[in-house]
């Protein structure tokens, strides 16, 4: 049987790329064809994506997966996922009627804080959907811009979340797919339709939203313009996948039928979670900050953000020896090895990480606070961030495993973090359990999968994780005994 070629558009906060997969005798091959940066832009105090060069960048790498096809393959479809809770507002003719804010703007914090003061409502609307209350939630960044922009709701007649806005560019179809939509605290935990509690507390038209769909679900073929007269184009299904990154990666995890592996997709968030017929809910899950958010079959993804690779991605900025290749990122990673564990961890929970504008001047305050020693240097910090992030791992998996009643027996986990062996290793010290990290693109794989899937080429998500498993790398991080233990 002949190759299958599809495209995966995989957008992320800080960087983007164009995967091109080929799926051959149960085997997927992947060729990242095109990358490129990513950022907010600050403007006037508030923070935007700049939506026209990351629409840019998805052709050039359309371009190049068509220029990497064997002669006379055709491309059989693309996917997009991107990151969480961003949304793009339209009107009937798909023009965009507001800028697109990042999700890290400030502008929800009166929000955040009217809702976290309200114990009631707080409760209500955590019953309701699932999702406690984060500043990045897509309804404290609605209801900001229903408040101040009050005009909007005569301009807007529908909200799509970024990957379907990106759909909508490619196919020309307007549809919200699920795993992006339980990102937005609007999403009935119950069902895969909206919540009308939601919806009324957050003052949000209801018009603005369709009835989600679920991924895998074919959207036709691309606009005659995305096309240009490319042959290998020509036939190219848009299909929804996953639309949130993380559900992706969970996907693409090889995991246990038996539910007893947590997931860990260890990025610019560390999302820390496992699959689940039914929701998390409850005091007890609402004080934990669990997120039930969605899986593409419309089954659940209780998740907990751990602040993740941010923090070191943040203390980066502040040192001129910082790293800028791979052989410096592994001589730092083989330095921060060396040293001993620290006397105490950060508080990974501070909202201080958030956004600062010196993560170095966040992590120093902190640790004042505290009345402890600031680290020494780069490798000192790094020490502290990735024994820091590794029990914040732990911590996560132990309230799963109480609120579940259930037992983990090993974490897999994927993305960035995946490849560096000192957050693993910390990972897998402070939960007691061996961390199996996959030489895998995760992100990539769980969209390919969902295409393969949509277009029949593979019966169903079962199926595709026995056949990526077969020949899959992994490296195993066994816990070790506590000093003194």
């Amino acid at each position: 049987m002949p190759s299958l070629f599809t495209a995966a558009l995989d957008f992320g906060a800080t960087s983007g790329r164009v995967i091109l997969g080929e799926w051959s005798r149960h085997r997927l091959t992947l060729t990242e064809v095109h990358r490129f940066p990513n950022a907010f832009r600050s403007l006037n105090g508030h923070d935007y994506w700049e939506i026209g060069t990351l629409w840019h960048e998805a052709l050039v790498g359309l371009r190049k997966a068509v220029a990497a096809l064997p002669k006379k393959a055709t491309l059989a479809s693309v996917g997009v996922d991107c990151w969480g809770v961003d949304f793009a507002l339209l009107n009937d003719q798909g023009r965009l009627v507001f800028p697109i804010h990042a999700y890290r703007d400030p502008r929800s914090q009166p929000g955040l804080q009217r809702l976290a003061n309200t114990r009631a409502a707080l409760a209500r609307i955590y019953a309701a959907t699932g999702i406690p209350n984060v500043f990045y939630n897509s309804s404290l960044h609605l209801e900001e811009t229903v408040a101040n922009c009050p005009a909007i709701t005569d301009l807007a007649t529908r909200c799509l979340f970024l990957p379907d806005y990106f759909n909508y560019l490619l196919s020309g179809k307007m549809e919200v797919e699920l795993t992006i939509a339980s990102t937005s605290q609007l999403l009935d935990v119950h069902s895969t339709g909206w919540s009308a509690e939601a919806l009324k507390y957050f003052r949000l038209p209801p018009s603005w939203f369709s009835a989600p769909i679920l991924s895998g679900t074919k959207l036709g073929k691309l606009r005659p313009e995305v096309v240009a007269g490319s042959a290998a184009l020509a036939k190219t299904q848009v299909i929804a996948v996953p639309g949130h990154d993380t559900a992706c990666a969970y996907d693409a995890m090889p995991a246990a039928p038996d539910g007893t592996d947590l997931y860990l997709s260890s990025g610019t968030w560390s999302l820390v979670g496992c699959e689940s017929d039914t929701p998390v809910l409850g005091a007890e899950a609402q004080e934990a900050r669990i997120s039930n958010e969605r899986i593409g079959d419309g089954r659940y993804r209780p998740l907990t953000n751990v602040i993740g690779l941010w923090l070191l991605e943040g203390i980066m900025k502040d040192f001129a020896t910082r790293p800028t290749n791979d052989r410096q990122w592994a001589a730092l990673i083989k330095a921060a090895e060396k040293l001993p564990a620290p006397a105490a961890l950060l508080d990974v929970k501070d909202p201080g990480f958030a956004n600062p504008p010196s993560m170095k001047a966040a992590i120093d305050a902190h640790l004042k606070r505290r009345k402890l020693r600031a680290p020494a240097d780069l490798a000192a910090y790094t020490r502290l961030i990735c024994a820091s992030l590794g029990q914040g791992h732990a911590d996560a998996m132990r309230n799963f495993e109480r609120m579940m009643n259930r037992r983990f027996k090993r974490i897999l986990i994927v993305g960035g973090g995946s490849k560096n062996r000192l957050l693993c290793q910390a990972t897998a010290d402070a939960a007691g359990i061996p961390v199996i990290s996959f030489a895998l693109e995760g992100t990539a794989v769980g969209n390919i999968a969902r295409q393969l899937i949509g277009l029949g080429a593979v019966k169903d998500l079962a199926a595709f994780r026995r056949h990526l498993g077969a020949d899959l790398q992994q490296t195993v991080y066994s816990p070790r005994p506590r000093p003194g233990a």
